[in-house]
């Protein structure tokens, strides 16, 4: 029988008893069926779920690579925090507490008395207390000559505590001298008392009102 033959009268209702051929062919279209409809059903499913642990897997890879570098890094990172605690140390050497402010007052009315210069302003202005540290503004005028009024400036930056000279103007007096108005502000660390209370002040409120 040839291949024509075999697919003649062929009952697809019953491929069973048909020639081998078109029963060859009817399984071989099953199969394609059931692999089609595998894939949609089910295969298309983990693929999905497949890129999604390959995005995962990338995500958790970068992260590792992050942390790996921080950990190779931290003997660095730790001196570098020691160093930047020793700097801040030095700088907190430099700012008065409250009971020298008066002694770094008269420092700076020394300098420019020893400089022969004449204070005819000299006005602390009110503190103003920051996260760390509180600054307090003087309004200061001096008059003398330009040679005296620069070697106070130089005295003043050479000073042991931070001080510094703003908003600096100079200008001719009526005696012919000159004037030079600035604000010079220092600084101090604030006390235990006002760290607490600066603390106290930004510390959220309380949920919900007093229980009566």
């Amino acid at each position: 029988m040839n291949l024509a033959d075999q697919f003649k009268n062929v009952n697809w209702k019953d491929i069973g008893n048909a020639p081998a051929l078109p029963k060859l062919l009817a399984m071989v279209l099953l199969l394609v069926v059931v692999v089609v409809a595998g894939w949609y059903l089910y295969w298309d499913g983990l693929s999905e779920e497949l890129t999604k642990a390959q995005g995962e897997e990338d995500k958790l890879k970068k992260e590792f690579i992050d942390k790996k570098k921080q950990a190779v890094n931290l003997p660095e990172l730790k001196k570098q925090l020691v160093q930047v605690g020793q700097y801040v140390a030095s700088l907190e050497k430099q700012l008065p507490s409250k009971a020298e402010m008066d002694a770094l007052l008269t420092d700076i009315n020394q300098s420019g008395l020893g400089r022969g210069l004449q204070f005819e302003l000299f006005r602390p202005g009110s503190v103003g207390v920051k996260e760390y540290y509180a600054e307090l503004p003087i309004a200061v005028r001096v008059t003398g000559n330009y040679h005296d009024l620069g070697a106070f400036a130089s005295d003043i930056a050479q000073l042991s505590r931070i001080v510094t000279l703003n908003d600096m103007t100079i200008t001719t007096s009526p005696t012919g001298s000159l004037a030079m108005d600035t604000t010079a502000k220092t600084f101090r660390y604030l006390d235990g008392e006002e760290v607490a209370a600066q603390r106290k002040a930004k510390a959220p409120a309380p949920k919900g009102g007093a229980k009566k």
